[in-house]
């Protein structure tokens, strides 16, 4: 058990039942009564993220949470399926635990993958990913009103705004954290 005090950014706890990472953290103490701790977390079950208010003096259950390097293989229905590169052993993941991920997960691209006891909670992604643009709308030359640029669909599904020049067939490195456009590299 840990005091709420001692609760910082990254920390994973298990809160009625449910396995939770701090997202934000903020410790008010007000002229008079009890100081409290302002939190914005992160369900890693099921992806929600809500906001708590913790009284100072309360305590939760603190869990380790196990990190393994993992190399997505295959997608199948619902479940995509890493194996991890040092037992090579086979672990389905239900996309609902991926999130976002999803978006940027391609066959042989190596990511962390965040376990509790066993249960896959989610991946860490690598910052970029190099993705295949399948579907582009024709760039028209002059058509800088919007900004010049265009919506175009990469290897994984995922469709995002690109600059003019970008192509069907050219490669481009996508940010993860933020699912944008950063350049093209062939």
């Amino acid at each position: 058990m840990i005091d709420v005090n001692d609760l910082r950014k990254g920390t994973t706890f298990i809160l009625d039942g449910q396995i939770y990472e701090v997202l934000e953290y903020q410790h008010h103490k007000p002229g008079r009564g009890n100081a409290f701790i302002r939190t914005k977390l992160r369900n890693l079950r099921t992806g929600a993220i809500i906001d708590k208010t913790f009284l100072s003096g309360d305590r939760v259950q603190d869990i380790r949470v196990e990190n393994r390097e993992v190399q997505f293989l295959y997608r199948d229905g619902d479940l995509y399926y890493m194996m991890d590169t040092r037992t090579y052993e086979q672990i389905p993941v239900p996309a609902e635990r991926l999130g976002e991920a999803v978006n940027f997960l391609k066959e042989g691209i190596t990511l962390i993958l965040r376990e509790y006891e066993g249960e896959p909670l989610g991946v860490e992604l690598p910052v970029t990913v190099d993705l295949r643009v399948v579907e582009a709308e024709p760039g028209v030359k002059g058509d800088t009103a919007s900004g010049a640029d265009k919506w175009v669909v990469v290897e994984t599904g995922y469709r995002l705004r690109v600059p003019l020049f970008v192509n069907e067939g050219d490669i481009i490195r996508v940010d993860t954290r933020t699912g944008e456009y950063v350049t093209r590299v062939g």
